[in-house]
């Protein structure tokens, strides 16, 4: 029998788009996990509007847990350092199983999803998940982190956790070495939109590591030394 010639190559694997973060106007806020020695695979930059978004809907069950999807893009820096996502909009998950301590993206889930990603941000992408823990702290549970694989597996997608009673969260990524640790969470770059200064997030566990410059260039300067030894010369050389 002749060969056919016909041959079935495996999907392309999706590659980054090419660009610079959003630097100007974004502020670093840090967990207490940051500068450790872990190495996270991306950074993160978050937009105001997404921020505020998911705030409000993990307020909006205070008991249940809730969750969604997290819409973006996933770049490679221009001169190659590394690698970030933008998450710029958030889609509320519709037709879950939730309870006081576990979420379900069911099939109608997924496809309501997809559905609306293409009718209202076909030209982004999911760079991940988010979900509450009500009560419960910030880590990713045995499920939460079996979703997070089998849903979520790309190496540049993350998993954003939200306690919504003592303002905390955390963003959950793979480091370099592919490891997803359950327990330790980092921080993100606030993107600030257009034409708004200043900064929305009140999360309590997170810092800023330019709070202690800005609290310096704020401060009264002092006196030199050196200011003051002239007039005490000045004043032994008049005697």
């Amino acid at each position: 029998m002749a060969n056919s010639g016909i041959r079935i190559l495996p999907p392309e694997a999706p590659q980054p788009e090419t660009g610079c973060p959003p630097v100007d106007g974004a502020r670093r806020w840090d967990s207490p996990y940051d500068g450790y020695g872990l190495h996270p695979v991306v950074s993160v930059y978050m937009s105001q509007v997404a921020f505020s978004r998911i705030g409000v809907h993990a307020a909006s069950d205070p008991d249940f847990e809730v969750g969604g999807i997290l819409i973006g893009h996933w770049c490679a820096h221009e001169d190659g350092i590394g690698q970030y996502i933008s998450i710029e909009q958030m889609l509320p998950a519709r037709y879950t199983r939730q309870g006081s301590a576990y979420l379900t993206f069911t099939q109608d889930t997924l496809v309501d999803v997809l559905n609306r990603i293409e009718s209202q941000y076909p030209d982004k992408r999911i760079v991940g998940w988010y979900h509450t823990h009500p009560r419960m702290g910030l880590f990713l549970s045995r499920y939460d982190t079996w979703l997070h694989n089998s849903f979520f597996p790309e190496p540049w997608q993350v998993a954003l956790v939200v306690e919504p009673h003592s303002s905390i969260g955390g963003v959950f990524i793979r480091q370099k070495n592919g490891v997803l640790d359950s327990s330790r969470y980092f921080g993100f770059y606030e993107v600030n939109g257009a034409g708004t200064e200043g900064s929305i997030v009140n999360w309590h566990n997170l810092h800023s590591p330019t709070a202690f410059l800005d609290d310096l260039e704020k401060a009264p300067s002092k006196p030199e030394e050196s200011e003051e030894i002239p007039a005490q010369e000045e004043g032994e050389n008049s005697q």
